[in-house]
C-alpha cells in the first residue's frame, strides 16, 4: 500500500551524510517544540508527592486524589491516537497554538481551582494539549530535520521523553519544600504562556494539510479502548479495592475495543482513510523498535512508581530527599542523549540499541537486589545504570523506527508509539504496584514484619520488571538482523 524507503533505517551510515546543517528557521521551529513538550510532559508526574497535601487541603481520600493522575492519564490516552489525524487536518501553527492554548488554560484552571472537581477538570485540559505535543515534535523533526542530523535531534527529543517524568517527583519535592501545591501550576503557567506567544510569533507551516474525514466510530472505539485498558490497569496498582468496578471489566473492556479498533481501521483503508494508520507495523524495524520501547517505559514508570515508596517506607528518608536521589538517573540520561544522537548519526543504531537494552536489564536486574540494608550510593548506581541504558535506546529506536516510514506515516507512527508508551507506562506501574502489594501480604500473613513484608514486594516487583527487560533484549537482537523491510 505504501513504498518504503529505499534502505532500512539499520543500514544508513553510507547515506547519513548527506546533509546535516539546519536553518536557523528550522532550529527555531525546533527549539521551540522541545521547551514546549518538555514543559508539558513534566506535568504527567509533578502531582506524585502532592498527593498527601491535596488530600488534605481539599479533603479528600487518596482513591479520590488519585483521579489527578488517572484522569490526566486516561486523557492522554483518547488524544494521543486522534494526533495522526489532526496533523494531517491541519496545518502546524494552529495544532501548536490549540494544544499550548488547552495546556495553559487548564494549568490556569489548576493553578485557582477553589476545589477538588475544578482541580481535575485543569489537569484534564492540560492533557488534551499534552497529548498532541509529542506526536507533533516527533513528527516536525522527522519532516524538517536532514536526515544526517536526526540522531542528534532526536537525542534532544530523548531527554524530553525519559527526564521530563522522572525529575517530576524532584520538582514537585523542591517546591511542596516551601511553597503551596498551586504552585506547581503557577510556576509553569508564565512559561506555557510565554511558548505559546513565541509559537504563534516563530512557528511556520510545513506540511501540507488535507482535508481527510474522521471515523466518529474509530474514535468512540479508541477512547474506550485505550482508556479503558489504561484505566483498569491504574486501577489495578492504585487502591483498586476502592475502585467502582472490579479493574477487570474495564481492563477486559478495553482489550475488546482495541482489537475492534485495529479491525476498523484495517477495513477504512481502501475508503476514506483511517484515525490511526497501523500499517505502519508493516514495517519489521517499526514493529520490533517499538516492542523494545515499550519494555523500556514498562520498567521506566515501574521503577519511578517503586523507587520512592522503597526510599521512604523501607529506608526512611523524605519525600524531599528521595526527589534528589533520583535526579543522578535524570542526569544520565541528559548527558547520554545528545551524545547517543551524534553516534547514530555516525553509525546508525545497530551499535547502541541491543547494549542500551542488556545496560536497561542490567540495572532491572541490580535494582531486584535491594533490601532494607542496601547502601543508598548503591540504590543510586543501580538506577543510573538503568536509565544510562535508556538513553541508550531511545534515540535510535525513535529515528530509525520512524526513519524506516513513508513521509505519510510520520504522524501516525508517532501517534502509534505515543498511545503505547502510555499504555506500557500504566502497564509497568500496575505490574510492579500489584506485585509489591500480593507479595507483602503474603510476607506479613507468614509473620514478617511491615519493613520486611515491603522490601521483600519492592525485590519481587523488580524481579518481574528485569525478566520484562529480557524480551527487551531479545526484541532489540531481532531489530537489527541483516533482513530488509519488505517493499509494499
Amino acid at each position: 500500500m505504501f513504498s518504503p524507503p529505499d534502505t532500512t533505517a539499520s543500514d544508513r551510515p553510507a547515506l547519513i551524510a548527506d546533509r546535516t546543517a539546519l536553518s536557523s528557521a528550522d532550529r527555531t521551529l525546533v527549539s521551540l517544540l522541545v521547551v514546549s513538550t518538555f514543559v508539558v510532559i513534566l506535568n504527567e508526574t509533578v502531582m506524585s508527592l502532592a498527593l498527601p497535601r491535596l488530600m488534605q487541603d481539599l479533603h479528600v481520600s487518596a482513591s479520590t486524589g488519585q483521579w489527578l493522575t488517572t484522569g490526566f492519564l486516561l486523557t492522554m490516552a483518547v488524544v494521543i491516537p486522534t494526533t495522526g489525524f489532526v496533523m494531517e487536518r491541519y496545518p502546524l501553527r494552529r495544532v501548536y497554538a490549540g494544544a499550548m492554548a488547552l495546556f495553559s488554560l487548564g494549568t490556569a484552571i489548576a493553578a485557582t481551582a477553589p476545589g477538588f472537581e475544578l482541580l481535575l477538570t485543569g489537569r484534564i485540559v492540560q492533557a488534551a494539549g499534552t497529548g498532541v505535543m509529542m506526536p507533533l515534535l516527533m513528527t516536525t523533526a522527522m519532516i524538517i530535520v536532514p536526515t544526517g542530523a536526526r540522531g542528534r535531534i532526536m537525542g534532544v527529543i530523548s531527554v524530553v521523553i525519559s527526564v521530563a517524568p522522572a525529575i517530576g517527583p524532584t520538582i514537585s519535592g523542591l517546591v511542596l519544600a516551601r511553597l503551596s501545591w498551586r504552585w506547581l501550576f503557577g510556576i509553569v503557567l508564565p512559561v506555557a504562556l510565554l511558548m505559546l506567544a513565541l509559537g504563534a510569533w516563530k512557528i511556520r507551516n510545513v506540511s501540507t494539510p488535507r482535508r481527510v474525514r474522521l471515523d466518529i466510530l474509530s474514535l468512540a472505539l479508541s477512547a474506550v479502548g485505550f482508556g479503558g485498558l489504561i484505566y483498569g490497569l491504574s486501577s489495578l496498582g492504585e487502591a483498586s479495592g476502592e475502585a467502582p468496578v472490579a479493574p477487570w471489566v474495564p481492563t477486559a473492556a478495553g482489550a475488546l475495543a482495541l482489537v475492534l479498533f485495529a479491525w476498523r481501521q484495517h477495513a477504512l483503508q481502501t475508503s476514506h482513510g483511517p484515525l490511526l494508520d497501523l500499517s505502519a507495523f508493516a514495517y519489521r524495524t517499526f514493529t520490533l523498535n517499538t516492542f523494545v520501547m515499550i519494555a523500556g517505559f514498562t520498567g521506566l514508570f515501574g521503577t519511578l512508581i517503586l523507587l520512592p515508596i522503597y526510599l521512604q517506607n523501607v529506608v526512611g528518608i523524605s519525600a524531599f530527599e528521595a526527589g534528589l536521589m533520583l535526579l543522578p538517573g535524570g542526569a544520565a540520561v541528559s548527558v547520554l542523549s545528545p551524545l547517543v544522537g551524534r553516534l547514530y548519526d555516525r553509525y546508525g543504531p545497530r551499535p547502541l540499541v541491543l547494549p542500551g537494552a542488556i545496560v536497561l536489564s542490567a540495572g532491572m536486574w541490580l535494582l531486584s537486589s535491594i533490601g532494607p540494608t542496601t547502601a543508598l550510593p548503591l540504590v543510586v548506581l543501580y538506577y543510573t545504570v538503568l536509565t544510562s541504558g535508556l538513553g541508550l535506546l531511545f534515540t535510535p529506536l525513535i529515528t530509525s523506527a520512524l526513519g524506516v516510514l513513508p513521509a505519510g506515516l510520520y504522524g501516525h507512527g508517532s501517534a502509534i508509539m505515543g498511545s503505547l508508551n502510555q499504555l506500557a507506562g500504566a502497564a509497568g506501574s500496575a505490574l510492579f504496584i500489584t506485585v509489591l502489594s500480593t507479595t507483602g501480604a503474603a510476607r506479613l500473613a507468614a509473620g514478617a514484619s511491615p519493613l520486611a513484608a515491603t522490601s521483600d514486594g519492592i525485590r519481587q516487583a523488580f524481579f518481574w520488571g528485569a525478566v520484562i527487560s529480557v524480551f527487551g533484549i531479545l526484541f532489540a537482537a531481532s531489530a537489527y538482523r541483516k533482513v530488509p523491510d519488505p517493499a509494499r
